[in-house]
């Protein structure tokens, strides 16, 4: 199974971090300088936050078509793209009005649409649905409009990531793998990948950006992980582990586990390379005058405060230790 380690930082993309990204289009639309991607990456197409916030596609479908051609062209490396999906959580059944099929009709539609603007897109269909009757009705719905889905590379499975019900989601995957789909799970919980994981071709996940919310920064730039670089490159080397935990490399030539990463990156300061340690009690930058007190007893110089104007002193041996910023 294929990792994508999901982001919201679109210059990652230009870093040679060795794992697969996945990266929304509202994160890179309307940006005028894109990145030039060092490894595969796929596009999300940032759906569920669209329609949970607006209710409606804002966007239509030559528009979107574009600004994937664009990123397929600029960037580079696209695996894949989701279309402008419909998701069917109860949350946007009720932002929206609609129901679950008209939902999954419209996803079927837009996915034929996209198809038949860019051709050369790697567009992929996604299924949406509640319950695996839901899930082979949408499949039918493809197959009815003559989408033969166990001929294409991937098929995605939409409006799993917020089920709390691990041994339903894992019903329903394995009730599509049978009809000789290859499945992308979007943002599956790690548990579940742990049961169902093996019938799956790829899935990806963002869920170390949550977690790290609440993990203190490791640096003085770092008000918390949930932005951090090396912080999510250490979750994702821990979760493929826990995954698949012999060391291999993946069929397309990207290791899954990430080149990039240093050894406890955030567990402790690092000083550059070749850069030689601080002195525990610096010498003083002056001799002292004649008569003058020594330098072992000289207090050393404060600094004055912007608000009181007073001067106040810190031991000078009792330095915060060097901390590398780090992302």
């Amino acid at each position: 199974m294929r990792f994508y380690l999901g982001t919201h930082q679109p210059s990652w993309l230009a870093r040679d971090l060795g794992v697969p990204l996945l990266v929304s289009h509202r994160r890179l639309a309307g940006r005028r300088g894109l990145p030039r991607a060092s490894s595969p990456w796929a596009l999300d197409s940032g759906g569920f936050t669209e329609l949970s916030l607006h209710g409606r596609w804002r966007t239509d479908a030559a528009t979107y078509a574009t600004a994937v051609r664009r990123y397929a062209t600029e960037i580079g490396n696209l695996d894949w793209a989701a279309p402008r999906d419909w998701m069917t959580e109860d949350t946007v059944l009720a932002r929206t009005g609609l129901s679950l099929r008209t939902h999954q009709r419209r996803t079927v539609t837009d996915y034929l649409r996209l198809r038949d603007l860019a051709p050369d897109l790697p567009f992929i269909p996604v299924l949406q649905g509640q319950s695996i009757t839901d899930y082979h009705r949408c499949a039918d719905l493809y197959e009815h409009n003559g989408v033969d889905l166990a001929t294409l590379p991937l098929v995605g499975i939409g409006s799993v990531c917020r089920r709390q019900h691990t041994a339903e989601v894992e019903t329903i995957v394995r009730g599509l793998t049978t009809r000789g789909y290859r499945l992308h799970a979007f943002g599956a919980k790690i548990l579940g990948l742990d049961r169902y994981g093996d019938t799956i071709t790829s899935s990806d996940s963002m869920s170390w950006s949550f977690s790290g919310r609440y993990v203190p920064g490791c640096s003085p730039t770092h008000r918390s992980e949930s932005n951090c670089l090396y912080f999510a490159l250490s979750w994702y080397r821990r979760v493929t582990q826990r995954l698949d935990p012999a060391p291999h490399t993946d069929t397309t030539g990207t290791s899954t586990v990430p080149q990039a990463e240093r050894s406890d990156p955030c567990s402790k300061a690092q000083r550059p390379p070749g850069a030689s340690p601080a002195p525990a009690d610096p010498a003083p930058a002056t001799p002292s005058r004649p008569g003058g007190p020594s330098p072992a007893t000289r207090r050393p110089p404060g600094k004055r405060t912007p608000t009181t104007g007073r001067r106040h002193h810190r031991d000078q041996t009792q330095r915060r230790p060097w901390t590398p910023r780090c992302c």
